[in-house]
């Protein structure tokens, strides 16, 4: 009795997590976890980018940004269909929300952290902070990160698309001065690579 009334509750609980994820519309800042039956190798959480497009395997950017759960599960099931003998199988499921409707965020700019960064995601950060100031606040770096080949990315307000700015942090861990446009913006996306064989 007790077994099949806990079975009743999960169901119920399951049944209303899924109606919530299925109302909800996508936005930046959220982080997805996704899950390809086919395929583990390509289960992961993946971050909503400001201009609404996530980056994954095998299909490269895909839009996300306003869509439901549901819409997007099937956008990237048709994108990885070409890859797979049928069409795979794949969940999608907010694992995060972003972070724009929390009290007091409007004190914060919001900055994207992504690849060999120690925590990445959507981080919030005072106005003033510094490019090094957000790789620390991250986590730092990952021991496969690329350090000489940081990437600041920032939209630019006339054409919309974005500038991506060179950040070097093994000079600056030898001594050099830091310079260039480090103080970050709403919105900047901050790209550590992963560091290639002989580098």
């Amino acid at each position: 009795m007790l077994t099949r009334f806990l079975m009743i509750c999960a169901a119920v609980v399951f049944a209303t997590t899924a109606y919530a994820q299925s109302g909800y519309r996508i936005q930046s800042g959220d982080q997805l976890t996704i899950e390809v039956l086919e395929d583990p190798s390509l289960n992961r959480q993946v971050l909503v980018l400001p201009d609404g497009s996530v980056s994954f395997p095998l299909v490269g950017g895909i839009r996300a940004g306003g869509k439901s759960t549901d819409q997007f599960r099937q956008d990237l099931a048709s994108a990885l269909a070409p890859n797979f003998a049928s069409s795979p199988s794949v969940f999608v499921s907010v694992a995060r929300l972003a972070l724009e409707d929390v009290p007091g965020a409007g004190e914060f700019i919001t900055v994207y952290m992504m690849g060999e960064v120690g925590q990445p995601g959507m981080i919030q950060v005072e106005p003033g902070t510094t490019l090094l100031q957000s790789l620390a606040q991250s986590g730092g770096f990952s021991p496969f990160a690329a350090t000489k080949r940081i990437q600041l990315r920032r939209v630019d307000p006339q054409t919309g698309g974005y500038v991506s700015f060179k950040f070097n942090y093994r000079a600056l861990e030898n001594g050099a001065a830091i310079t260039g446009r480090t103080v970050l913006a709403d919105g900047d996306v901050i790209v550590v690579p992963q560091r290639r064989l002989f580098e």
